[in-house]
């Protein structure tokens, strides 16, 4: 997520009238739920996550025009990566949850045989979520699914930035789920900080780092715990030997999919040796081949979230030679998918997250310089590298650290089920996604069960004779 963010805006129309007396009451009524144990069995974890799919397939349309209104995401984007990433998400845990949940027995030491142990999940208790404009569909619901999952009582908080979506999922959650245990609270940063002056069990943030560095400030008051998936400057290394064209397309997908407003979108590409003249042709042509010869009239391309945001990004466009794209239109938010050339290390694009439709590509000599490029900076959400070579693979497993690694195809790590989805030092801390979404929002805690029948814990106990220290000492 960009550091760049807005964190105050004027409040939604539902928002206007939520007052602080409403959240406390809210937060309280959540907490009553989960103390009456109204979220743990699992037969109301499986209604809620059922009901939440009910509602991603009767309410498709009604969010699709919200995102639309947003981002002007396409019904098609808005279906693989918001709305169906979701109902995937929702599937694969309902397939999965009774074995994620099942306590798992662990052996017992010969000093305190015969005894039995095993590890017990149980809920957090009541859990925020606090969502992101980029993804308002995705990014609320997803943590959701987990917070449910794991039998918690869940508040979300959309961003204000995405209006339509935040006042459709406002409307459509207290249809569908139950609302003595969910609840959705819409608003800016007034409505964000009474939230964040609340008790809860775990607080799930996703955005940027200044805003992270507020959450865990405000967490610290009752030492909650927080998850923060957040961004960064995600690197593309490309090889001479990477299939240019494949290479191009691959990047342009993963880079101008909403309009480059995705955390783990390609945000520089580093080009080694001498792939960078024909791997920028053929990113100008993969644009084309995407979004045609105007991609401004182009159903299948979005447009940036605001005018803030619009001015941001239209300032970075004097930061190299634009080899494709670079025009652009205010009055519609819209900046063509641009790839920069002769782009320097220190140049203002290099500077910060960039979170737009703007794909800067760096010359390097080797790929040396390419994992002391990308070690030199803060650790990047996801690292991508194209390249055939089983040695560089290796390299860049072991020598260098990010939140996601992937070979050959940006961002499409967020669809595996098995794999979990996180940052690591700046770019975040924590990680969801299937069963990780379980150890996020649930306590792992430790029982052990010792029959008072038989007691063989005599030779512990004092006084200690010789032999007792001579048994002890065989067993420990």
């Amino acid at each position: 997520m960009s550091n760049t963010e807005a964190t105050s805006a004027s409040p939604t129309t539902t928002a206007d009238i939520v007052t602080t007396a409403d959240i406390v009451a809210t937060v309280a009524r959540l907490r009553s739920a989960f103390a009456d144990g109204r979220t743990k069995p699992l037969a109301w974890r499986r209604a809620q996550l059922r009901a939440l799919r009910r509602l991603l397939t009767e309410e498709r349309t009604a969010l699709e025009e919200a995102l639309r209104a947003d981002l002007g995401k396409s019904p098609v984007e808005s279906h693989t990566t918001e709305i169906g990433f979701v109902v995937n998400e929702i599937d694969h845990t309902l397939k999965h949850l009774a074995s994620w949940l099942r306590p798992q027995r662990v052996s017992v030491p010969m000093a305190l045989a015969p005894a039995k142990a095993r590890r017990v999940r149980e809920p957090l208790g009541t859990v925020l979520i606090i969502s992101p404009w980029n993804y308002p569909v995705n990014l609320a619901l997803a943590p959701l699914v987990g917070a449910l999952a794991a039998g918690n009582a869940a508040l979300v908080k959309p961003s204000e930035l995405a209006p339509a979506t935040s006042a459709a999922l406002a409307d459509l959650l207290p249809r569908y789920l139950d609302t003595e245990a969910v609840a959705v609270v819409e608003g800016g940063v007034p409505e964000s900080t009474t939230l964040l002056e609340q008790r809860f069990d775990h607080i799930f943030y996703t955005g940027n780092g200044a805003v992270a560095r507020i959450v865990m400030g405000a967490a610290v008051k009752h030492l909650t715990p927080v998850t923060l998936e957040l961004g960064g400057k995600s690197p593309a290394i490309v090889e001479p030997g990477a299939d240019p064209a494949t290479t191009a397309r691959r990047l342009a997908w993963g880079k101008f999919t909403n309009a480059g407003q995705t955390c783990v979108a390609p945000d520089y590409v580093l080009a080694i040796g001498e792939s960078a003249p024909e791997l920028e042709r053929e990113l100008a042509a993969a644009i084309t081949e995407m979004f045609g010869e105007d991609p401004a009239r182009s159903a299948d391309y979005g447009r940036i979230v605001n005018e803030r945001h619009f001015d941001r990004l239209t300032a970075l466009l004097d930061s190299g030679t634009v080899v494709a794209g670079g025009e652009h239109d205010r009055d519609d938010l819209y900046i063509a998918p641009t790839v920069l050339g002769g782009v320097s290390a220190d140049a203002p694009v290099m500077a910060e997250e960039i979170f737009g439709p703007i794909l800067p590509v760096i010359r390097v000599p080797d790929l040396d310089a390419a994992i002391a490029f990308v070690n030199e900076r803060d650790k990047p959400l996801a690292l991508y590298a194209f390249t055939e070579s089983e040695a560089t693979k290796r390299r860049l497993t072991t020598e260098t650290s990010s939140g996601g690694l992937a070979f050959g195809l940006p961002i499409a790590h967020l669809a595996v089920p098995g794999l979990p989805f996180g940052g690591v030092g700046e770019s975040g801390m924590g990680a969801y996604h299937s069963a990780a979404s379980i150890d996020t929002f649930s306590h792992t805690k430790s029982v052990l069960d010792k029959s008072l029948r038989l007691d063989t814990m005599r030779v512990a106990y004092a006084p200690i004779t010789d032999l007792k220290e001579r048994l002890l000492r065989k067993m420990l």
